[in-house]
């Protein structure tokens, strides 16, 4: 799975009017594509996947494998959840067809040991018809997956080809990092945290910023991934300060405020959550325009 080394890019899902905008899908897509991306995850938390029917979660996946096709990977982030056999039951029945590996969060709320997470895994791997993605994200799950039972996964079936790992835990990760056996990927799953992973030998990114940005985030990936830290520096140094404006008010919130300042979707998202507050769009446009990545004057008011 070489070909997913690199930038991964967890796309939003735009809406209009409470609905699914496709039109504005594609054209995120497209603008995604733009950079130096190299695979796409449709339906992960970015994509507000829980706020989704599974018939608009269905509408989603496919018009991103028909808009996609075939020019770079896509990764499913669909299927995570805490109802293992639920889970594994669509895994087995599903049509999987144009997708090329699963996103897998571990389960939430539930609060499952170190034990309970590894049966979880495995009972997926054995329903899976595809390449699994370990997703460790404890600031949403209230678990965290410790580095011993991420690696037992990776040792104990081949079905693992990696994890996005997003505890932002540097040393779980350098852990996993040393110990993972030949084959099985590290992303990080935490952009503000991406270069310090990467420098102790991460194999890329899964992102939110790479939606409004995938051409400054991109380059920073590729010069890490290519040791070239001064040059990885300076394109993170230019993006950090953003990272606060894009999580203040929760993701995507932040996110879709910059790609509707980009004139690229709407900055609508669905309830539970709320669009980005008016004074932290103000704030966002504004280092937007300080970063020097976007003219003022480009940005959407």
């Amino acid at each position: 799975m070489s070909s997913l080394d690199g930038l991964g890019v967890a796309l939003v899902t735009p809406f209009r009017d409470g609905q699914l905008d496709l039109p504005a899908l594609r054209r995120v897509i497209d603008h995604v594509l733009s950079g130096p991306v190299d695979f796409l995850v449709s339906l992960g938390t970015t994509g507000e996947t829980s706020t989704l029917s599974w018939e608009e979660a269905q509408t989603v996946v496919q018009t991103t494998i028909d808009h996609v096709a075939g020019r770079k990977p896509i990764i499913c982030g669909l299927f995570g959840g805490n109802n293992t056999a639920g889970i594994a039951e669509k895994l087995k029945s599903v049509d999987m067809t144009g997708l090329d590996g699963l996103l897998l969060a571990s389960p939430a709320y539930n609060k499952p040991p170190q034990e309970g997470i590894y049966e979880h895994y495995m009972t997926l791997a054995e329903a899976s018809p595809l390449p699994i993605i370990i997703y460790n994200v404890p600031s949403r799950t209230a678990s965290n997956i410790c580095a011993e039972t991420t690696l037992r996964l990776a040792r104990d079936s081949d079905r693992f080809i990696g994890i996005k790992e997003a505890s932002t835990d540097m040393m779980q990760g350098m852990q996993i990092l040393k110990h993972r056996p030949d084959g099985f990927k590290v992303w990080s799953g935490d952009d503000p945290s991406s270069l310090p992973l990467m420098s102790a030998g991460a194999d890329g990114v899964i992102s939110v910023i790479g939606n409004a940005f995938p051409q400054a985030f991109g380059t920073m990936v590729h010069a890490a991934l290519e040791d070239d830290f001064v040059r990885a520096r300076h394109y993170n140094n230019l993006l950090l300060d953003l990272h606060h404006w894009l999580y203040i008010d929760g993701n995507p919130a932040g996110v879709k405020a910059a790609l509707h300042l980009l004139g690229i979707c709407s900055a609508e998202v669905r309830l539970p959550l709320l669009p980005l507050r008016k004074e932290y769009v103000d704030a966002l446009r504004s280092e937007i325009a300080r970063s020097g990545l976007i003219p003022s004057s480009a940005l959407s008011h």
